[in-house]
This record gives C-alpha cells, structure tokens and sequence, in this order.
C-alpha cells in the first residue's frame, strides 16, 4: 500500500521524549540491516544516533512529527536561513518502510518553506535505502563525499567529524529547486 496524504504536525513538548525514541530505533534498524549485531558505527552506546544529536537539532531546527491517518509514523527536523535549507533529519518507521510515507513527507518539507532554493542534507555511506531515496525519488545530487582525506569543511575543528563514527565518509547531498 503506498502512502501520500501525510501531515506534518509541529513536534509538541509532550512527545520529545517519544519522537526521540522513535528516531534512534529507525536509525538503528538500518545500522543493523548493512551491519548486524556487529556494528561498530553506534554513536552513543547502543544507538546509532544519540539523544544529544537528536535533541541539538529539534533545538536549533523545525521539528515535525509524519502522521497519517492519524498515526504517527516518523519525523523530519530542518532548519532554514533564507534561500537555504539543511533537512538534519528524516525517519519513517520501520513498519512502514517502502510505502511512500518518506517521500510524501518530503514533498510536504518543500510546501512548506517554498522561499528556499537550495536543500542540503548528509547521510553516512553505508545507508543505501538513504542515498537511493535521496537522489532517485527526491531529486538530491551527491555533491561531496566527505572522509578523512576530504574533511567536512564546516567543521574545520573537528567536532562533528564523523572519521569515529563513520571512517570510511559521509555524502554530501543538495536539491536544487528551480523557478
């Protein structure tokens, strides 16, 4: 069955805690789906993505929860300047994956801040389900691939370098939007 009257609903305070939680487990799922058990890409301790990432951006960011029919089936956090926007995160839930309910929402993103030009996001490269939805049902481009011969040039100390986390790199995406 294939989904595409999603909404994006503004994150209430009440549901952090669970948007949080759901988050890590979408996450985590496609950690464990390339690397099984074995995985050694897990940001804080048994997530692959931590509470405190999480949290950085539906701090600094717009934070939706993806509902459909009701339920809520995942979440999307980006933040804008002007022309530009950074999609920080995207997750549907597993149950759900493969039935359109990402690229619904994604498209909603766009209704939403129609002002921005250029949409950039990053994902690691061992998430195939990302980079196929990202440039083969979203329109991306991969731009950069960022590793430890290409460092991210945005983070010339090093503090988000994901060399630890994700050694052999990251894609860089962005989503051109013409007039």
């Amino acid at each position: 069955m294939q989904y595409t009257a999603v909404k994006l609903l503004p994150l209430e305070p009440d549901d952090r805690e669970q948007f949080v939680l759901d988050n890590q487990e979408a996450f985590n799922y496609g950690a464990l789906e390339e690397f099984g058990l074995r995985d050694d890409h897990f940001e804080e301790g048994d997530q692959i993505i931590s509470r405190r990432t999480i949290e950085m951006c539906i701090d600094s960011g717009e934070a939706y929860r993806i509902v459909v029919g009701g339920e809520m089936l995942g979440g999307v956090i980006i933040s804008t300047e002007k022309e530009r926007g950074e999609l920080e995160i995207l997750f549907v839930s597993p149950k759900v994956h493969s039935k359109g309910i990402g690229y619904a929402a994604w498209c909603e993103v766009e209704k939403l801040h129609p002002e921005v030009r250029v949409w950039e996001t990053v994902t690691p490269y061992f998430e195939k389900r990302n980079i196929h939805f990202y440039v083969n049902r979203c329109g991306f481009h991969i731009v950069e691939f960022y590793n430890s011969h290409h460092p991210d040039p945005n983070d010339p100390d090093g503090e988000h370098n994901a060399d630890d986390q994700f050694p052999d790199g990251m894609f860089r995406f962005e989503k051109r939007i013409m007039i």
